[in-house]
């Protein structure tokens, strides 16, 4: 008896023929619990534009720009308010402008 043989196989046959019983599940390429490619990335829906397809923001609207602030006086990402990028830059110079003549607070006041 060779030693590539016992009982009745070849070693190297086993593998070629498709016959993975010996090998692991992460090895067969099967999607175990554990394994990565089993996740499934999380869709996110899209957010509603709150400002449509106006493209000029009113700087002297202070309700309306701190709805683009968070507490802290920072201003919110565009991920996160919905606009694109072209009035994400218009909301931000509004933002800052409006700062620089006093209608809404650079930063948040202390709550004690």
């Amino acid at each position: 008896m060779s030693m590539n043989q016992k009982n009745g196989k070849n070693y190297n046959q086993n593998n070629r023929t498709g016959n993975n019983s010996s090998l692991y599940p992460m090895q067969m390429g099967i999607n175990t619990p554990g394994n990565k490619n089993n996740k499934q990335r999380r869709v996110e829906k899209r957010k509603v534009n709150p400002m449509g397809d106006r493209r000029v923001v009113d700087y002297l609207d202070g309700k309306a720009l701190s709805r683009y602030t968070n507490d802290l006086g920072k201003i919110l990402p565009k991920r996160i308010t919905g606009v694109n990028a072209l009035q994400q830059r218009e909301i931000a110079k509004a933002i800052k402008y409006a700062r620089h003549l006093a209608l809404i607070p650079f930063v948040a006041q202390d709550l004690a």
